[in-house]
């Protein structure tokens, strides 16, 4: 009976070491993936033996990877959609979401062009091809290389929402991955305009849009029109005290908003 109970308690002892060696599987946007980029370190850094993997795809991918249960946790720059949601239940999975940070859409050029501000419709215009020069919106005569991030993307889902109101994007729009991707463009390319999440402006001019330039006041406050939060996603709410629950819960504590600034995005809470 002895031998037994030894024996029970060795299964458990040994599952739960299972348990924990389990990697904590981050997968989605690239805009959120800095900030899940700095969580993770800081956790490791407290934690050796936590394993933790932070991919970041897109945040199509990241709604997909959770809806297969092949993440414990999606980061995406948009909520999830009616139909990820369908999905997600129809596989057993609860999304469940927590805003993690606010985040602005923002317009780049080259830092050598002298163009520093458009409206919401010229932006619109460029991308539709009505606007092809920087000579049209008080530039040099120079023909505009427009960059767009993927349509998987939701960054390009939120500049497709608030500045192209639906409207289709001309056929010669050069279409990029990831954040870091647009950026490299625009650094490179004196012509080139992109939208990028407001961590990527390093090496980029950022042009005011509506008369309103982003910043962290202008993107905490709404003023910016370009103004959006940032999400992670669970498989239900996780057990209190989980890597997974801390991890999503970080964002509240003063030093994951200390992360969150450091990489050029606007916390939620203020210490």
């Amino acid at each position: 009976m002895r031998k037994t109970i030894i024996g029970m308690i060795a299964v458990v002892l040994l599952t739960g070491a299972a348990a924990q060696a389990q990697p904590l599987r981050i997968d989605g946007s690239t805009t959120v993936g800095p900030i899940a980029d700095a969580f993770a370190e800081y956790f490791k850094s407290i934690d050796p033996k936590l394993e933790i993997t932070v991919k970041k795809t897109g945040s199509g991918d990241g709604a997909a990877a959770l809806i297969d249960s092949r993440c414990d946790i999606a980061t995406m720059s948009r909520f999830m959609k009616d139909d990820e949601f369908t999905k997600a239940v129809g596989n057993k999975v609860l999304p469940v979401a927590w805003t993690v940070a606010m985040d602005g859409v923002c317009v780049v050029v080259h830092p050598s062009n002298p163009v520093a501000k458009l409206t919401g419709e010229q932006v619109r215009d460029i991308y539709t091809g009505k606007i092809t020069n920087w000579s049209q919106v008080g530039g040099p005569s120079t023909p505009i290389v427009v960059i767009s991030r993927d349509s998987s993307s939701g960054t390009y889902e939120t500049f497709e929402t608030l500045i192209m109101k639906k409207a289709p994007m001309a056929a010669g729009v050069e279409y990029v991955n990831a954040n870091p991707q647009a950026q490299a463009r625009v650094k490179t390319t004196q012509g080139a305009v992109a939208y990028v999440g407001l961590g990527f402006l390093e090496g980029v001019k950022a042009l005011t849009i509506d008369g309103v330039k982003p910043s962290r006041q202008t993107v905490a406050n709404g003023t910016y029109p370009l103004s959006r939060p940032l999400f992670m996603f669970t498989n239900g709410f996780p057990k209190l005290g989980s890597p997974i629950h801390k991890f999503v819960t970080f964002y509240l504590s003063e030093k994951g908003q200390e992360l969150i600034e450091a990489k050029g995005f606007v916390p939620l809470t203020n210490y």
